[in-house]
């Protein structure tokens, strides 16, 4: 049961030809896609997509490049929007240092009112972090300390010690295409060292296209090329990666039934 735990569908890079993608992905064998949130001001786009498909979930939530937008976003809002249907987890959120498009101050505040909200629903909380290895850690250490609460490190591709720090924690890890990249060894790395029990695969789709559709828009019907890779990286066979992180998705997205194999 190939999955695709991290699809944009709602980018306006899908505008002419969505339902193509989603029938592509379909054929590809791909079973279930969750539709991330990265604004609240596009959530209606992403929850309609979940509600239109029944092989679509959906998230909500405020990225870090988007928290300058959402400076007074609060927790209660995020567990409004969490009662409706077909919604199973809180993110994508996090930090970004790389581009610094919204205040890193501003970026942490608006992250821990998506801890607070995951912890308050018990949904799984995607976490997109990217050079700010250091003061997520802090960020995670300070929250949970609170009261636990689920997490997936999305799209990994941070440090070691961060990576040992969630599994610590409990996280759940989630595998791109970035692992198919040439120069990503040191990802490649990481990813033999995450709980085996913990992985799954997603797309990021449109962007992140693994080798051989590097450079172009990416999309779900691609997903297989990851879970090969990560087989590769693990000395899996395919359907024992399919097994694992189909086994490790259901466990973090629990709202989600589990389909008849």
């Amino acid at each position: 049961m190939i999955i695709d735990s991290h699809v944009n569908l709602h980018a306006p890079q899908f505008d002419e030809d969505r339902d193509a993608v989603i029938a592509r992905a379909r054929a590809a064998g791909v079973r279930l896609m969750v539709e991330i949130s990265d604004r609240l001001s596009t959530f209606e786009a992403t929850h309609g997509l979940a509600m239109a498909h029944d092989d679509i979930w959906c998230t909500v939530g405020v990225h870090p490049h988007e928290a300058k937008d959402y400076a007074d976003l609060t927790a209660e809002d995020l567990i409004a929007l969490t009662q409706r249907p077909r919604v199973i987890g809180i993110g994508e959120c996090g930090l970004d240092f790389h581009y610094d498009l919204s205040p890193r101050e501003l970026q942490a505040g608006v992250f821990r009112q998506h801890v607070e909200a995951a912890r308050r629903t018990g949904l799984p909380l995607v976490i997109h972090t990217r050079e700010a290895d250091q003061v997520m850690i802090d960020i995670l250490r300070e929250e949970h300390a609170k009261a636990p609460f689920k997490l997936l490190m999305h799209c990994y591709t941070s440090g070691l010690e961060l990576a040992e720090f969630a599994a610590e924690l409990g996280a759940w890890f989630s595998v791109s295409g970035i692992a198919t990249f040439k120069a990503a060894e040191d990802v490649r790395e990481v990813i033999r060292r995450m709980p085996e029990d913990r992985i799954i695969v997603e797309t990021d789709c449109p962007y992140l296209a693994p080798v051989p559709h590097r450079g172009r828009r990416n999309e779900p019907a691609y997903v297989g090329l990851v879970l090969k890779k990560l087989a590769e990286i693990r000395g899996w066979s395919v359907e024992e990666a399919d097994r694992r992180t189909t086994d490790a998705f259901f466990a973090l997205f629990d709202r989600i039934p589990r389909p008849a194999e």
